[in-house]
Order: structure tokens, then C-alpha cells, then sequence
């Protein structure tokens, strides 16, 4: 049975994109790769904002956070951690052997501009790591305030995850001060998943360069080499380029702006569809994301039943709670190519579900 995602990714992934994947194959070390290689640099360091090279990585966005921590950490890492996929950075970071410090904040809650000052101010850290827009509880921290303070320290490299909020709001990587933006293919771009893409400032390269045991696969010297002759320095996942290619004139065609503005208003649109019926936002006011709504379960439902429904009457799912908040939310995306249009009919199946769900007992 197929059936639509509306969860914050893998996302709906539009036929366009899919047959940009169904080109003919091309050999990664060929003339032609160079040129597809170098034909969407432009366009992603536009994106990203930035004059630095953007790399291409074949993994999951998994493999470049824990591959820059390898390449930049030599005396110890601030882990920011608002939610699931924060607080795993820090797991990652010990796992790496890496002296780490937790900077934790409650799930739904902003980093503290002012808590990240606070601690970098005693001193030792060579990296902070930040995740824009925690996606497990839908919060999304101050990424310009938070930077402004990371500036405050000049031997601290920047690592920030933008995998949910890259290409629907911009985030000016040079102007921010950012060192290693990292994004994926599976959320806001609306693609499927195993590509990364990294762009890595000159002075987090010059800290690689000098980092010892930072591997090969994800060592961001060997893509600078390979950059420069227009290739990756492992086989890529070619049909994925391919696919990046076609979204990046999918966007072009849109405009980036109206694409920000229409991130925006679909979100909108969920955001008060929903709380109208009486939930309640679970992040902080004010810092909700911008690619999904995270709500409290305030009414009770029994989300489980709630997504058996939408998936076998409306053919659509959502998400219903991640790791320890699992049946106490419920996230809805936004993200990707969903029109007004799109997100109407999925509130109206949402609707619809919610009629025949039941209440959890209490």
C-alpha cells in the first residue's frame, strides 16, 4: 500500500525528483561527473550562503556530525543539547574518545545564548556543536544569537546540523560566522536519503589538517583535494547528485524567497488548524520550527490508532512522538514540496482520523 509522509523525513520525494534518478549512469571519475560535479557548486554555496566549497558526502547526515567532531575536536567539544539528536552528539563525541561537555536544556526548550557564553567562558574548547532545528520536539534555537556568542571565542570551530531547516529559511553561513554547516537530503529538500552535504570554512580545514586520527572517509582534507579536480574522494551516490541537481531547479524556478515564504505559511496553516482544536504546542513559544509543528497530546488520543488510520483510510501518516515522547506528541511536516493545496487535504484526512480515534485511558 503506498501512502504519503507528512513526518519531519524521510519525506514525500516528488516524481520529478525521482526520475532525475533514473538517468542513464555516468562514471564518478568521468569528464561528465566533473561537469555535474561542478555545474550545482554555484547553486548550493548560494543556498548555504557562503564562498566556501560545499562538499558531497554518500552517507546519512550521521556520518559528516560525527566526521567533523574526527576532524576539528583536538582539545574538547560543548555539545549543546535540546533534544534527541543533540543529546546523541554527545554519545557520538565519547564514542569518538572526545572530551565533551553536556550543555543541556530541557526537550522543547532553546539553547541559552547566554548558558553557551557562560561555559565557553571558562575556557579549553576548541568546537561547540549545535543542532538548529531539533526536529525530535520540534524546537528551533536562536542560531543568530547563539552565534554572535560563539564569535566571542576565536579558537572555537563551529559545527552546526541544519538538516531540517536547510533551503526553507535562509541560514547566511559566512555571515553567521558558521564553521561546518551541515545538512541531508531527506528532509527539506525533499529527496531521498544517503546524501550529506558539508561546506567547511578555510579555518576548519587548516584545524584538519592538524588533527590527527580524523580517518579517511569523512576527512575533510581528502574532499578539499578532490573538490578541486571536481570529484568526491569515495564512489558517490551518483543518482542522488543527479536528483540534487533537479531540486536545485525546482527551487531556482520557485524563487528561494517564495520558497521561504511558503515554509512559512504551510507551517502556519498546521500550527493554528491544530491548536484550534485544543492541543498545544510542545516547544517553547516563539522558537517552534519552521519545517514542522511538534504538538503536547494535551487531548489524549491514542496516537498509535490515530496513524493506523490515516494510513489505511487516507493514505498518509504522521509522526506520533519520538524516543521518551512518544504518544505524549505528535509532529506534523511541512517541509519539501508540500503546496496549500497538499496540506489542506492532509488536515482534512487528519480530521477525519481524529473523529474515529479513541482516547488513551487513564
Amino acid at each position: 500500500m503506498s501512502y504519503k509522509l507528512f513526518i519531519p523525513g524521510p519525506i514525500a520525494v516528488s516524481d520529478k525528483t525521482l526520475r532525475a534518478m533514473a538517468q542513464p549512469m555516468i562514471g564518478h571519475r568521468s569528464n561528465d561527473f566533473v561537469a555535474l560535479y561542478q555545474a550545482i557548486q554555484p547553486e548550493l554555496q548560494a543556498l548555504m550562503y557562503t564562498k566556501d566549497p560545499v562538499y558531497l558526502s554518500t552517507s546519512s547526515a550521521w556520518g559528516s556530525m560525527e566526521g567533523a567532531l574526527r576532524n576539528v575536536v583536538q582539545k574538547k567539544v560543548l555539545n549543546c543539547m535540546n533534544g534527541a539528536f543533540s543529546d546523541k552528539w554527545y554519545d557520538v563525541a565519547l564514542r569518538d574518545d572526545k572530551q565533551a561537555t553536556a550543555l543541556k536544556f530541557e526537550w522543547g526548550q532553546p539553547v541559552d545564548p547566554e548558558a553557551v557564553r557562560r561555559e565557553l567562558a571558562k575556557g579549553g574548547y576548541d568546537a561547540i556543536t549545535l543542532i538548529h532545528n531539533e526536529t525530535s520536539c520540534g524546537c528551533m534555537s536562536d542560531l543568530a544569537a547563539v552565534m554572535k556568542v560563539v564569535r566571542e571565542f576565536p579558537e572555537v570551530i563551529s559545527i552546526v546540523d541544519t538538516v531540517s531547516s536547510f533551503s526553507a529559511m535562509p541560514i547566511k553561513k559566512d555571515e553567521l560566522g558558521i564553521d561546518v554547516l551541515i545538512t541531508g537530503s531527506q528532509k527539506a529538500l525533499a529527496m531521498p536519503p544517503g546524501l550529506s552535504l558539508i561546506s567547511v570554512s578555510k579555518r576548519a580545514l587548516d584545524r584538519a589538517a592538524q588533527t590527527p586520527g580524523r580517518g579517511y572517509y569523512f576527512d575533510f582534507v581528502e574532499f578539499q583535494k578532490n573538490h578541486e579536480a571536481g570529484m568526491t574522494p569515495s564512489t558517490p551516490t551518483v543518482s542522488l547528485i543527479f536528483a540534487l541537481k533537479s531540486k536545485l531547479e525546482d527551487i531556482k524556478a520557485e524563487g528561494v524567497e517564495n520558497r521561504y515564504a511558503r515554509h512559512l505559511r504551510l507551517n502556519k496553516m498546521v500550527r493554528d488548524h491544530i491548536l484550534a482544536k485544543g492541543f498545544k504546542m510542545f516547544p517553547k513559544e516563539g522558537y517552534g520550527s519552521v519545517t514542522l509543528n511538534c504538538f503536547a497530546n494535551t487531548l489524549g488520543y491514542d496516537l498509535a490508532a490515530l496513524n493506523k488510520i490515516l494510513k489505511s483510510k487516507h493514505h498518509l501518516v504522521i509522526d506520533g512522538g519520538y524516543g521518551k515522547l512518544k504518544g505524549k506528541t505528535f509532529r506534523i511536516s511541512n517541509m519539501g514540496d508540500e503546496t496549500d493545496e497538499t496540506i489542506a487535504a492532509m488536515l482534512k484526512s487528519f480530521d477525519a482520523a481524529l473523529a474515529e480515534t479513541p482516547k488513551v485511558s487513564a
